[in-house]
């Protein structure tokens, strides 16, 4: 692997625990739209991927709009209040930024809710480039995410490293032509699919051993 002098990183799962909001947030939204409880192992594989996509992938019968607004009405009300970053995240990216390495943002999530993510730990001061959802029409797996973020940076392939918890962010790392670093602390990739990333951290902290 070459010097390694980006680092880029996924949002959810990865630097910020949301996996209660968004699990709760579809289990509100089977409920209003179906009537239906549904379990985590239904929504699980999905996570990662573009809200649109799942939508159409789980109630084809329902117009996209209403099936958008209802989850997205839940989810922004409790954002904010249920979101947390996982152990160790915040004094990692202190640290990163410490030792002069180049920071980007790579999620599938709109922009509005990941600002406020963002605004509550002040993370934007880590960040060179932060890409979202909206930001292009082209969503992990595909490569176009990790690419225009570092053409955004000014920021060399071959020297980047994408750190994610989802197979999405491995595959887009991966077609991107970046080593991928998968977070042990994943809710979303099995067991025995972990070794499809170059490398996995059981601690946030473990990245720095990887960077050496």
């Amino acid at each position: 692997m070459s010097r390694i002098t980006t680092v880029l990183f996924d949002f959810d799962g990865t630097i910020m625990d949301t996996n209660d909001l968004i699990l709760k947030s579809w289990k509100n939204t089977f409920r209003v739209l179906r009537g239906e409880e549904v379990s985590d192992d239904v929504i699980l594989p999905t996570l990662g991927e573009p809200l649109e996509l799942t939508m159409e992938k789980f109630f084809p019968e329902v117009p996209l709009q209403k099936c958008l607004d209802t989850y997205r009405s839940w989810h922004h009300d409790n954002f904010v209040q249920l979101i947390k970053m996982f152990p160790g995240m915040m004094q990692l990216l202190e640290e990163l930024k410490a030792r002069g390495y180049r920071m980007g943002l790579v999620t599938s999530r709109l922009k509005y809710t990941t600002m406020l993510g963002v605004e509550k730990y002040d993370l934007g001061r880590f960040f060179d480039y932060i890409l979202t959802a909206d930001d292009t029409d082209k969503h992990k797996p595909d490569p176009a995410p990790i690419l225009i973020t570092l053409e955004k940076m000014g920021a060399d392939p071959a020297e980047a490293i994408m750190v994610g918890d989802t197979l999405l962010d491995l595959g887009c790392a991966r077609n991107a032509g970046v080593p991928s670093v998968l977070v042990d602390w994943t809710i979303a990739v099995p067991e025995e699919k972990k070794n499809e990333a170059d490398y996995v951290i059981k601690k946030a902290e473990d990245l720095l051993e990887i960077l050496k």
